[in-house]
C-alpha cells in the first residue's frame, strides 16, 4: 500500500552517483576529528546504518596552513591521512550510502596555533578563528599563493577519491573558508581579476570547482556548500542580491547545491529562537535557477515537514545534521512506519558544544551520540536481560525516565515511581519558559515508548520514603530524585551564604508559581540559560529586571551553544538591565549591594524581588538513607543517577541514567569502562 512518504525513499541522482534516496547527513562538526578516526567512523556509520541516504564528514583540513587548532576537525594534509578517512568511507558504504567529505581551506577563520604558518587571505586582515578575537593577522594572498591553494584543493580531492568518497565538496558557506572569503566584499579588497566586480570575486569559487570536476568528476560528484544569505543586509551577502547571483552564475557547474545561512549560529538557530524550516525564505529560489539536485536544513524532524518540502520544490534532499544526531534511525523509522518511535531534536545544540568544548559529540535525546565505539553503544539495540531481578527507579524525571526506559527494552520488569502527578521532573519546569516547549520531547519520547512496555510499571503521585522503598521488595534500586537550587548564594563565586538571602527567591520557586513584582533582581551564578530565561519572563510579566552576574558576559557558557548573543539581544530588548563582573554581596528589604568584580566597588539597587541562580544540592538523601540496608543485605544493588548524584545538563541526566540500565547487571568494568583512541610509537 502506498505511503504518503515514500517520495522521500526515492533515489536522486547527484553527477555520476546515486542517493539512495533523499535522506541526507550534511558535514557537520562533532568534536572527533583527525584525532579519533574510529569513534568518527563508528558514529557515522550509525547513521547510514539508520538509512540516511548520504553521510557527511565535518569540514576537513586540505593543508597545514588551513590549521583549524584548537578545534579538533578532519585532516587530509597528506597521503598519510587516506586511511583514517578511509575507515568512515567503509562504515558509511557498509549499509549502502554515499560518503561525502567537505573539503575546507580555510583563510581568515584558520588561525594556525599548531602550525604556526600564516593564514592566506584575500586580504591581510586580523583572524576570525579560534577565539574569534586572536591578535594575529592573515597574509595577503599573491597570484602563486592561489595557484598553490588550487593545487592543494586538486590534491585533496583526489586523496577523498581514494579514500572511498563519492561526493566531494566545494565549500563556500558560513564565512569561513576561502571561496566564501573571496566574495565577501568586506574582506576582499583586490584590484586584480579576483576582486572588484562579483564576477571576478566568484572566480576563485568557480576554478576550485571546475578543477575539483577535471580531478575526480570521472567517478565522484562535485558538490557546492554556499550561503545564499549572512543576515547582514547590505554589508553581506543576501538571497535577493549577491547570494541569488552567484548560485545564477554557477547554476549547472556544480552536481549538487547544498544551501544554507551564514555564520553557523544562524545555519544552527536554537529552537527557542527558530523553528523548523526557517530557512526555506532564503533558499527557496536555488531550485529555480538550477536543474542540479539541491539539499537544505531547517532541522526537520518531522516526515510531513520534509515530504512539503520537497513537494513544493524547496529541496530534492532533505538535509539534516542535528536531528540525524538525535535520532540516527529517522530515515529507518519512516520507512517502517514508526513516525511516533522518532527521537525528535528539541533544538539545544548540546550537539554543538561537543566542536566548541574539543569533546566528543553528544545529544540530550539520544544518549548514544558520541559513544558508539568507545562503548560500543547502538542508538536502538540494547543488550537482552541478563536475570529475572527487578528494578525500581525512585524519581521519573529525564534520569529515572531514561534509565526505566532503557532498562525496560533490556526485558527487565522495572517500576518507576514519580512524586508528582506527572513525569518529566525538571524538564517540565524548564519546557514551560519562554520558547523552550520543544524541550518538552525529552520526556513525551520517553512517556511514549514506556507506555509501549508490559514490564515497566509507572506511579506517579508516588512519593517514596526509604521505609516504602524496603517494604516493595524490590532489591534493587536507583535513586533519580533530582536536585534543588540553593537558597542561600553559594556557588562557584560566593562560598558564604549572601546577608539577606532569607528574602529571595530560587527557580525552584519561580517554577512553583512564585512570581516576583517591581524591581527584581537576579544574580546568575549559573551561566547556562535560566538566568536569561527567568530575566525574560519577569520582563514579560512587567517587572523591571537586572541580571548580575560574575561572568563576563551574561549566560556565559551559551556561548558553546551558539546563542549567547542572541540571548543578549533578546534581554536588552526587553529592557532588562545587564550587570557583568558584578557580584551580590547583601540583600535588604528593599535594595541590594553589588559589587564590581573588577574594581571591588560597591553600589546600592532597588529591589523588591530578588532571584538567586546557583549552585544545586543534589537529593540524595533517600540514597544515604538507604545505604544501611544494602550493606545488610537487604537490598542487592542501590544507585544513584542523574543530578541526584551531581547536578548537570539535561543531556548529562539522560546519559547518566541510560548508563545506569546498560551497566545493570553487567560485572563492573576495571579501569577507564570505555575505549581510548591512542597513538601508537
Amino acid at each position: 500500500m502506498p505511503s504518503p512518504f515514500d517520495i522521500l525513499f526515492e533515489p536522486v541522482k547527484i553527477g555520476p552517483v546515486t542517493a539512495p534516496n533523499r535522506f541526507y547527513q550534511v558535514p557537520h562538526c562533532n568534536g572527533f576529528g583527525h584525532r579519533m578516526p574510529r569513534g568518527l567512523a563508528a558514529m557515522r556509520g550509525i547513521k547510514a546504518e539508520g538509512g540516511w541516504g548520504v553521510v557527511c564528514t565535518e569540514e576537513v583540513e586540505i593543508h597545514h596552513s588551513s590549521d583549524l587548532s584548537p578545534y579538533f576537525e578532519g585532516r587530509l594534509w597528506s597521503d598519510d591521512d587516506i586511511p583514517a578517512l578511509a575507515l568512515m568511507a567503509e562504515a558509511v558504504h557498509r549499509y549502502g550510502a554515499l560518503a561525502g567529505i567537505q573539503l575546507a581551506y580555510n583563510g581568515i577563520n584558520a588561525s594556525n596555533l599548531y602550525s604556526r604558518t600564516p593564514a592566506l587571505a584575500p586580504r591581510s586582515m586580523g583572524i576570525i578563528g579560534a577565539s574569534g578575537w586572536e591578535p594575529i593577522q592573515s597574509r595577503r594572498m599573491d597570484k602563486e599563493d592561489i595557484r598553490n591553494v588550487r593545487k592543494w584543493h586538486r590534491q585533496a580531492a583526489l586523496r577523498a577519491k581514494q579514500a572511498g568518497f563519492d561526493i566531494i565538496y566545494c565549500y563556500a558557506a558560513h564565512g569561513m573558508t576561502l571561496p566564501i572569503q573571496f566574495i565577501i566584499r568586506r574582506y576582499n579588497d583586490r584590484t586584480d581579476e579576483y576582486g572588484g566586480s562579483l564576477e571576478n570575486r566568484v572566480r576563485f569559487l568557480r576554478e576550485i570547482i571546475e578543477d575539483t570536476k577535471d580531478a575526480v568528476g570521472d567517478k565522484c560528484a562535485v558538490a557546492v556548500r554556499f550561503a545564499v544569505d549572512e543576515l547582514l543586509g547590505e554589508d553581506g551577502i543576501t538571497h535577493q542580491g549577491e547570494g541569488h547571483d552567484v548560485v545564477a552564475m554557477l547554476a549547472e557547474l556544480p552536481d549538487l547545491w547544498d544551501v544554507n545561512l551564514s555564520g553557523w549560529s544562524n545555519d544552527s538557530t536554537l529552537s527557542r529562537f527558530c523553528k523548523a524550516g526557517h530557512q526555506e525564505p532564503y533558499i527557496q529560489f536555488v531550485k529555480r535557477l538550477t536543474s542540479k539536485p539541491v539539499v537544505g536544513v531547517g532541522r526537520y524532524t518531522t516526515p510531513d515537514a520534509m515530504v512539503s518540502a520537497v513537494r513544493r520544490g524547496v529541496l530534492d534532499l532533505i538535509g539534516a545534521a542535528r536531528p540525524s544526531i538525535a535520532d540516527p534511525f529517522l530515515p529507518a523509522k519512516i520507512r517502517a512506519n514508526r513516525v511516533e518511535d522518532i527521537r525528535e531534536c528539541i533544538g539545544c545544540n548540546i550537539c554543538v558544544t561537543g566542536d566548541t568544548r574539543y569533546v566528543p559529540i553528544r545529544c540530550t535525546q539520544n544518549p548514544t551520540m558520541g559513544e558508539e565505539w568507545r562503548r560500543g553503544w547502538h542508538p536502538e539495540n540494547i543488550q537482552p536481560k541478563k536475570s529475572d531481578k527487578e528494578i525500581l527507579v525512585v524519581g521519573g524525571g529525564p534520569a529515572g525516565m531514561e534509565a526505566a526506559r532503557a532498562l525496560g527494552q533490556r526485558g527487565y520488569h522495572v517500576t518507576l515511581t514519580e512524586a508528582q502527578r506527572e513525569l518529566g521532573g525538571r524538564v517540565l519546569h524548564e519546557s514551560a519558559l519562554p520558547g523552550l516547549i520543544e524541550w518538552r520531547r525529552v520526556v513525551d519520547w520517553r512517556l511514549t515508548q514506556l507506555e509501549k512496555m508490559k514490564n515497566v510499571e509507572l506511579y506517579p503521585s508516588s512519593r517514596m520514603t526509604a521505609s516504602d522503598i524496603l517494604e516493595s521488595g524490590i532489591p534493587n534500586v536507583i535513586i533519580a530524585t533530582g536536585a534543588a537550587y540553593r537558597r542561600d548564594g553559594v556557588g562557584r563565586t560566593l562560598w558564604q551564604p549572601v546577608p539577606g538571602h532569607e528574602r529571595a527567591l530560587t527557580p525552584d520557586d519561580i517554577f512553583a508559581g512564585k512570581l516576583p513584582a517591581g524591581n527584581v533582581i537576579i544574580y546568575d551564578d549559573d551561566h547556562y540559560i535560566l538566568g536569561g530565561l527567568l530575566a525574560e519572563l519577569c520582563a514579560q510579566n512587567g517587572c523591571r529586571v537586572t541580571l548580575i552576574t560574575p561572568a563576563p558576559l551574561v549566560s556565559y557558557w551559551t556561548q558553546f551553544t551558539l546563542e549567547q548573543e542572541r540571548v543578549e539581544k533578546r534581554l536588552r530588548s526587553l529592557g532588562v538591565t545587564l550587570l557583568p563582573k558584578h557580584t551580590l554581596t547583601h540583600i535588604e528589604p528593599n535594595h541590594v549591594t553589588v559589587m564590581d568584580g573588577i574594581t571591588g566597588a560597591e553600589s546600592a539597587l532597588p529591589a523588591e524581588g530578588v532571584i538567586l541562580v546557583t549552585d544545586r544540592i543534589p537529593n540524595d538523601g533517600l540514597y544515604r538513607e538507604l545505604q544501611p540496608a544494602l550493606a545488610e543485605g537487604k537490598l542487592h544493588t542501590l544507585r544513584v543517577i542523574g543530578d541526584a548524584e551531581a547536578p548537570n545538563l539535561i543531556a548529562q541526566a539522560v546519559f547518566s541514567g541510560h548508563l545506569a540500565a546498560r551497566e545493570f547487571d553487567e560485572p563492573p568494568a576495571e579501569g577507564t569502562p570505555f575505549s581510548i583512541e591512542r597513538i601508537l610509537v
